[in-house]
Order: C-alpha cells, then sequence, then structure tokens
C-alpha cells in the first residue's frame, strides 16, 4: 500500500469550495512550493488551491525511493481528488509532472474539467519520462543516480529547497486506458525562453491540433518564479469568479486587475492558438 499523501496546502487551501478546484502538481525534484507564486495570486482571487508534494521529494523525501515510482505518484494525486472529495478541477502539471497528471486524468477523468501540460511532457500508453526525454535529460537522470542507484540528484543550479528524486518514476512505462481524453478541455503552456528544450516538439504537434488549447510564454522553464501573472492569466481562462466576502473584497478586486493587466500583456508576447 503506497503511503498517504500530505499535501503541501490540501487542508489549507484557502479560497471558495464552489469554484473549480485547482490541483497543482510540481516536476522532478520539487515540492509544491516551486508553485507557491501562482498559489498565492490564485487564493488572492478567491480560488481553492492543492499544491502538492510527491512521495520521495522534498517534505516527503523521507519516504524510502526504492518503493516509490510513477504509479505511486499517481496515487499520491488520485488520493487527493478522492479525499478532498474535488470535483470539476482544473489540474496542472509541470515538466515531469505531465506524466502525472496524465495517470490521475485517466483514472478519475469524471472529477476534472481541464486539464493543463506546462512545459510538460505529455505521454501516450507505454511512453515514460525517460523516453520522451531526448539523450540530455535521459544522460542526466542516469547519471544523477549513480549514487545510491535509487534516486536522482538534482541538477546543479536548481533551488536550494530541491531533493533527490525517485528515479523509478523516471523509468516506469505509463499505463493510459484512453481515458484521459474524456477530459472536457486540454491545454499546454510551451515556454520559450530556453534552450534545449525537449518539448519543442510536443509544441509543435499540439498547436496543429483542434483539441487542444496551446499557448506560448517566452520565459524560462520555471515559469511560475518567472512570469507567474502570465501563467495565472492562463489557467484563470474560461473559469468563473467566485463572489469575494465584503472584507476582502479590495483585495480581490486589486488581485483581479492584477491578473487582467497579466492578460493583457500575454497577448502582445505571446500566444497562440486558444480554441473556446
Amino acid at each position: 500500500m503506497n503511503p498517504p499523501l500530505n499535501a503541501d496546502g490540501a487542508r489549507d487551501h484557502g479560497g471558495d469550495l464552489q469554484t473549480p478546484p485547482f490541483v497543482l502538481v510540481p516536476g522532478g525534484w520539487h515540492g509544491g512550493w516551486d508553485f507557491r507564486p501562482v498559489t498565492e495570486r490564485l487564493r488572492a482571487v478567491g480560488r481553492q488551491v492543492h499544491e502538492l508534494t510527491l512521495s520521495g521529494v522534498g517534505a516527503r523525501s523521507h519516504i524510502p525511493a526504492g518503493i516509490v515510482n510513477l504509479e505511486t505518484h499517481i496515487d499520491d494525486v488520485v488520493g487527493v481528488f478522492v479525499q478532498e472529495d474535488l470535483q470539476h478541477a482544473v489540474l496542472c502539471g509541470h515538466s515531469y509532472g505531465g506524466m502525472v497528471i496524465a495517470g490521475v486524468a485517466d483514472r478519475v477523468p469524471e472529477r476534472i474539467d481541464r486539464i493543463v501540460f506546462i512545459d510538460a511532457y505529455v505521454p501516450d500508453d507505454g511512453d515514460s519520462c525517460l523516453s520522451l526525454a531526448g539523450p540530455t535529460f535521459q544522460r542526466l537522470f542516469l547519471d544523477g543516480a549513480r549514487g545510491d542507484g535509487w534516486a536522482v540528484a538534482p541538477p546543479a543550479g536548481l533551488d536550494a529547497r530541491a531533493t533527490s528524486h525517485p528515479i523509478a518514476t523516471f523509468l516506469q512505462a505509463i499505463s493510459l486506458s484512453g481515458r484521459q481524453n474524456d477530459v472536457a478541455r486540454h491545454d499546454y503552456v510551451y515556454l520559450s525562453g530556453w534552450s534545449g528544450s525537449p518539448f519543442a516538439e510536443v509544441y509543435e504537434r499540439l498547436r496543429q491540433d483542434e483539441r487542444w488549447h496551446v499557448h506560448e510564454l517566452a520565459t524560462m522553464h520555471n515559469v511560475m518564479r518567472e512570469a507567474p501573472d502570465d501563467l495565472v492569466a492562463i489557467l484563470l481562462d474560461g473559469t468563473a469568479s467566485p463572489r469575494p466576502a465584503a472584507a476582502d473584497a479590495g483585495r480581490h478586486d486589486a488581485a483581479s486587475a492584477s491578473c487582467a493587466s497579466a492578460r493583457t500583456s500575454r497577448r502582445s508576447r505571446t500566444c497562440v492558438r486558444d480554441r473556446g
């Protein structure tokens, strides 16, 4: 049995429980804290947010890497959906997190209204993170696990809070039945401001697919820190606004104005194909 998930912010989720909840899944080596600038902005406009830390990583690195694989991480997130009884969710995954949210959407598509891949892997049945990553990142994964053979050390240059990441999550092939395609809306956010991205091909493929809403932001890979307003504007697109309590109205109006400004900025710098 997989260990229960202690989700960063799962209980202290903030926001209006009547609006669609946002579930945020980080990439490799990172905890839910990586989404904090986005979480703060979403909560400021009254949204319910669950920023998650996955088994064997970050605050949950006490769980041995040797018992954690991709399926464990999918179970982590499905467990939050079930225990928090989340419905009509906006499920978001960054980088490696795309592998996880694809598996979650295949398991509980009826609980998800929208799935957002943020500069992330978009797997088909039988794919693994390793198989999709390309030679540079394949070497990084394998070389990073030389220490103990169980976990990949964080690459140089990451936040000091980054921790080793269970290698089996990168190696295990995903099993998809096709139910992930039942989610009503699929978005892809491509971050074009860094070289060597393994996601350029994904972007080019999906922007030709009528089923996808595709966006581009000219930032580095960690858009949550570099351009959180632009990302939040994309995430809020097409979602209903909550009614703020009177005491929070001023803060809500200010935050809404900030997001509106970000939308204007995004349209001038990005875009791409966004079909309604």
